[in-house]
């Protein structure tokens, strides 16, 4: 017998360039079921679900949501509610007095849990309902996935903004230090590497929280690659922590602000970069030391959309649509590699994602803890999508000198 009832699907945590495309994939997939009777959007993720916050996609037009697909950030709006055992229960309790037998949660490990507890107080209460985790973070972090939605675009962000960064310190030399989001995992400041194009081109460092971080480590890097090549640019990941798992920022600042959950707040300021930058000025002697901190510009920048995470970021929420619909299954949709470029789509236990934290594999890390390898740039290449811009140099020779004018005027 076939499930009968509404769909409610629902954005949470940080938006992507792409994460549209997963909602428009749910909401055009499930209308072409007779059992669904209704399809709503949750507005402000979970926190709209406990509110009845709903908005009836039913009857938003084809056109239109075509247009939201090609559109950044969330268009359902987001929430940080990490919701606990108490709040799912209230979650569960909308969805049945709405009659919602299909719930799909876009989102990052905490939605995956949030969708595994919903899952469970349904099953207690004998409720015939289908839940689904679509896959969605720029971090790249979710376990037994090749990656995830949002991570391509925020990676082509990420290279293109270091090639320009390499470029602008190539003409200016100096030493330039850049903040990238990551409070785990590395992969999105690793993505800075598909700028090195030439042997001398940057970055020439790069920081991941998977390796312990040392400051006197750090400067010594930078010295070396700046009488190298007279100057030198690092990326650095936000999370990097010392050898006993403590984040650098609070051993180079007094005061650490935290967020709602207790964590360390990373994002927001440009403390880590100010200090490090600080760090080199004083202890190296060097003058010309920048620092920037890319912040959100990485997550919802609309000129710089891969057309690969695009069209997986549409198939995750089409394929989690027909799971719950017309397998009738719960769980988490993954992505998985089958070559050198193609994937396929496979359903995982709610729990084997839920609240796990995927890192960077250790050979795609250099053995110095200050690079990546070319297996890493390998693995990415295809994510960040086509026509991926390239610099170019003037190759030209130099003509030879006539007149040595400042020899003469020195003499």
């Amino acid at each position: 017998m076939k499930l009968q009832g509404k769909v409610v699907v629902a954005q949470g945590g940080g938006p992507t360039a792409v994460i549209n495309q997963s909602l428009v994939g749910v909401v055009l997939e499930s209308r072409k079921f007779q059992q669904v009777t209704k399809v709503y959007g949750a507005v402000n993720g979970v926190a709209g679900i406990v509110n009845e916050d709903f908005v009836d996609l039913t009857q938003e037009t084809t056109n239109n949501l075509e247009q939201v697909a090609r559109t950044p950030s969330s268009a359902l709006l987001s929430t940080r509610d990490k919701p606990d055992e108490k709040y799912c229960k209230e979650i569960f309790d909308v969805l049945k007095a709405h009659d919602v037998r299909y719930f799909f949660y876009i989102g990052g490990n905490d939605s995956a849990d949030t969708v595994r507890i919903v899952n469970e107080n349904a099953k207690k209460s004998d409720y015939e309902f289908r839940a689904i985790h679509i896959p969605k973070t720029i971090d790249n972090d979710l376990v037994l996935n090749d990656h995830t939605p949002g991570y391509g675009s925020a990676a082509r962000f990420v290279a293109q903004a270091f090639i320009g960064v390499n470029l602008d310190n190539r003409a200016l030399p100096g030493v330039y230090i850049g903040v990238v989001m990551g409070r785990h995992a590395g992969f999105l400041t690793a993505a800075s590497s598909l700028a090195q194009k030439y042997p001398d081109d940057g970055p020439h460092l790069i920081y991941l929280p998977e390796r312990p971080f040392s400051i006197d480590k750090f400067l010594s890097d930078v010295r070396k690659v700046y009488y190298q090549y007279g100057r030198c640019v690092v990326a650095v990941a936000e999370g990097i922590q010392d050898e006993k798992g403590v984040p650098v920022i609070t051993k180079l600042m007094e005061d650490v602000e935290k967020d709602a959950h207790g964590n360390v707040q990373l994002s927001g300021t440009g403390a880590l970069g100010d200090l490090l930058a600080k760090c080199v000025k004083d202890k190296l002697k060097i003058n010309r030391v920048r620092s920037d901190t890319l912040g959100y510009l990485q997550r919802s920048f609309i000129g710089c959309v891969s057309d690969v995470d695009q069209n997986e970021a549409r198939e995750v929420g089409e394929k989690a649509a027909q799971f719950a619909i017309w397998y009738d299954v719960d769980g988490s949709i993954t992505i998985q590699r089958t070559g050198f470029y193609s994937v396929n789509y496979e359903l995982r236990r709610l729990e084997e994602i839920a609240g796990k934290t995927r890192v960077m594999p250790d050979h795609f890390i250099n053995k110095e803890g200050n690079n990546v390898t070319d297996a890493f740039k390998y693995y990415l290449s295809p994510l960040v999508g086509s026509n991926f811009p390239v610099a170019h140099r003037i190759r030209a020779p130099k003509a030879p000198k006539i007149l040595d004018y400042r020899k003469t005027v020195g003499e």
